[in-house]
């Protein structure tokens, strides 16, 4: 379970935030932010680049009004940053956590099994 939280925008979409193992580094943690339509569509967003499982248990650590900011001024509505937080850290681009952490995080439900052909079938 992730320690986070979620506030509804006026528009009504919702900005998400978790605090998640690193991909590469699971002793570290990092602070994601979500801009999406709703909680569901956040925590998909979030499982599609292969941060699985990930879920949202009350609203323990909603994002605070300075984390609704930089979510909502980046093009991509999906940041990060490490915890415990650095005073002059900035928030990163979701793309360079996962290339810091070596790509996509390999599970039993993201590992890619090989392909077998199909059996030929006889005309008879």
């Amino acid at each position: 379970m992730a320690d986070g939280g979620f506030v509804s925008l006026p528009d009504g979409s919702v900005v998400v935030a978790l605090a998640l193992p690193r991909p590469g580094a699971p002793a570290l943690a990092v602070r994601v932010l979500v801009h999406a339509a709703s909680r569901q569509r956040a925590l998909t967003r979030l499982r599609n680049l292969g941060l699985a499982p990930v879920y949202l248990r009350g609203n323990a650590a909603p994002p605070t009004p300075d984390e609704v900011s930089a979510v909502l001024h980046h093009p991509e509505g999906l940041v990060w940053r490490s915890t415990p937080e650095v005073a002059t850290e900035s928030w990163h681009p979701m793309t360079h956590l996962l290339r810091r952490g070596h790509g996509r995080v390999a599970d039993s439900r993201t590992r890619r099994r090989p392909v077998r052909p199909a059996p030929a079938r006889r005309k008879g």
